[in-house]
């Protein structure tokens, strides 16, 4: 497996760890956010695995959450936010770190239909906006309708591949 220009399976652990804090970015379907954190300190957090001083974080997450349509949530803690604010919170913590690939594990799984679709147009949307790659897992049909290509898998084998024109 080749991402970046690096062979994925001949890297030791240590070098496929700093590759995910250099590469990678995760959405989760539970949110994954410290409750005692402020939304901005939740987006900040990643950036600190990095030595990025703390002015340069906060500069950073505040960015990242207004991307995400938060700018007035930034002082919240995630008990003082719906799902669906909870679930920016945590795909602008995903792309805080200008990570080359996302993965989101059924990022709308907790979340009404409504909410889904709003969230699913928001990642869709920033995603393309900056030229990343995102690998989403779900089991909604409805989701998956978002992506560019959907590969079913059932019982550990590829059944279906397929492409999407979007206009």
């Amino acid at each position: 497996i080749i991402v970046a220009n690096k062979h994925l399976e001949r890297m030791t652990q240590a070098e496929l760890i700093v590759f995910r804090q250099k590469h990678v970015g995760f959405v989760f379907q539970s949110f994954n956010l410290m409750p005692y954190y402020t939304a901005l300190e939740n987006v900040a957090f990643p950036l600190s695995f990095r030595g990025i001083p703390p002015a340069e974080r906060t500069r950073r997450a505040k960015d990242a959450l207004k991307t995400v349509g938060l700018e007035t949530h930034m002082q919240h803690k995630p008990t003082q936010m719906s799902g669906g604010q909870q679930q920016r919170v945590g795909i602008a913590r995903a792309l805080v770190t200008d990570p080359d690939i996302i993965f989101a594990d059924e990022p709308t799984g907790n979340l009404d239909s409504t909410t889904s679709d709003d969230v699913m147009h928001s990642i869709c949307d920033t995603v393309r906006a900056q030229g990343k790659t995102l690998i989403m897992v779900t089991h909604d049909p409805n989701m998956a309708a978002f992506a560019d290509k959907a590969i079913n898998i059932l019982d550990g084998r590829i059944t279906d591949i397929r492409s999407t024109t979007k206009a």
